[in-house]
């Protein structure tokens, strides 16, 4: 597989690669730049990395006079949780998968633990640091982003982090996640121009609700829309908070949950009333699950999410390399590390700048295109799906370009001609 191509001649490969540079008859406008956010400005680095030190991680074959691309992965090897092992060694084994397809030997894979605590995530950075990470991809969870983020600020590394906690976001730290905030804005963006004008919401009551009731509170206002009712996910007060919705008028009801508490729900909103001729259902990417598709309730909802089999070719590679399937976070290293080896041509020390970074026209990768904004965070292209009895339909397709189309010219008649500029006039 060729590794880096531009998007124009992209067709199934799940390598990344940049969007700029395709060259075509007449190109569209250049692409807006991503939203940004005024921050304060962050404090400077002390002991900046600038160039080699006698500490530094080197391979044997590392030709003399050659600063290989160290890459530093941090991830929670050994965390209490024997899922969250499995999902980091996973994560892992994806990293390696695209320093392979990078074909590029200069390119040097680091790992260190995240462990359970802000603690053990620090001490991780500070080994990646010692042995020269250019970057740190990871961590995993926010409070380590916390920890994280002042040690590699210190040497002026960028951390690109999977955390998806915007909070923790800017001043030298990328997400490169699934966003609830992007979902949300697309999801809404779409029904507001499908006629929907208010909007009820049933929301868990944790950091989750949060970034979703803030997102939800932006957006309808941005978009026009009305928040009728918005109620807590509460198996206590289920039933009165779906009659409250029920009698809120609301022409669309956006449901933040998923799995069991998902499908557990459902068999309630007829009964308490909810009309889903009228009501139209919409969820997060905690909707991007096949065993919801047999709850003939949500039959017909909306979810913003890549679209179903973009990621085919990767799982396939995956499998057919490691004998098993990839868990669906294994994308994010992958892309991460294929980033890293699109920039790795630049100056050592300084070849992953905030401007290269967040190049307005972003990135295409396996889940589809996406670009850092200047606040460190991620903004996707993501398709709006809907749930079918036989699968997700992809009813509004992802967007495979930031850049925004070309006006169409004016539509001119016979009986009106365009006059010519006078010679010297």
């Amino acid at each position: 597989m060729r590794f880096l191509r531009p998007i124009c001649a992209i067709a199934a490969s799940v390598a990344i690669a940049a969007l700029a540079g395709c060259q075509t008859p007449a190109p569209p406008p250049a692409a807006p730049a991503a939203p940004t956010v005024e921050l304060p400005p962050a404090p400077p680095a002390t002991h900046p990395m600038t160039s080699d030190e006698p500490g530094f991680l080197r391979l044997p074959n590392t030709p003399s006079g050659t600063t290989p691309v160290r890459v530093g992965l941090l991830l929670p090897f050994s965390n209490g949780s024997s899922q969250t092992r499995y999902l980091a060694n996973a994560m892992m084994k994806a990293a390696e998968l695209a320093v392979f397809d990078a074909n590029n030997p200069n390119i040097i894979l680091l790992s260190a633990d995240e462990g359970s605590t802000p603690e053990s995530a620090a001490a991780g950075a500070r080994q990646l640091l010692s042995e020269g990470a250019e970057v740190i991809l990871g961590p995993l969870f926010s409070a380590s982003v916390g920890a994280v983020a002042p040690i590699a600020r210190d040497r002026a590394v960028p951390v690109i982090s999977f955390s998806t906690d915007v909070t923790v976001a800017g001043s030298g730290v990328y997400l490169l996640s699934f966003q609830p905030e992007s979902e949300v804005e697309r999801t809404l963006s779409y029904a507001a121009a499908a006629g929907r004008k208010t909007v009820a919401a049933l929301i868990p009551a944790s950091a989750y609700g949060n970034h979703i009731k803030a997102a939800l509170d932006k957006d309808a206002a941005a978009l026009g829309l009305q928040v009728v009712d918005v109620e807590t996910l509460d198996t206590t007060t289920q039933t009165q908070a779906l009659q409250k919705i029920a009698a809120s008028g609301a022409d669309l009801l956006l449901i933040a949950a998923g799995g069991n508490t998902l499908r557990d729900l459902t068999p309630a909103l007829s009964e308490a009333g909810i009309d889903r001729t009228k009501v139209k259902l919409i969820g997060t990417g905690l909707w991007d699950d096949p065993s919801i598709q047999k709850e003939t309730e949500l039959e017909g909802g909306w979810f913003a999410a890549p679209a179903p089999d973009t990621d085919d070719s990767f799982n396939d590679k995956y499998k057919a390399t490691f004998g098993t399937d990839a868990p669906q976070l294994a994308t994010l290293p992958y892309d991460a590390v294929s980033l890293i080896a699109l920039l790795a041509q630049g100056q050592p020390y300084h070849r992953f700048t905030p401007q290269a970074l967040t190049d307005p026209n972003g990135f295409s990768g396996v889940d589809g295109i996406f670009r850092f904004a200047p606040d460190g965070t991620s903004e996707r292209g993501l398709a709006i799906l809907s749930v079918e009895p036989d699968g997700f339909h992809v009813v509004d397709p992802a967007p495979k370009t930031f850049q925004v189309a070309a006006p169409p010219p004016p539509k001119q008649t016979s009986s009106v001609t365009q006059q010519s500029p006078k010679s010297g006039g």
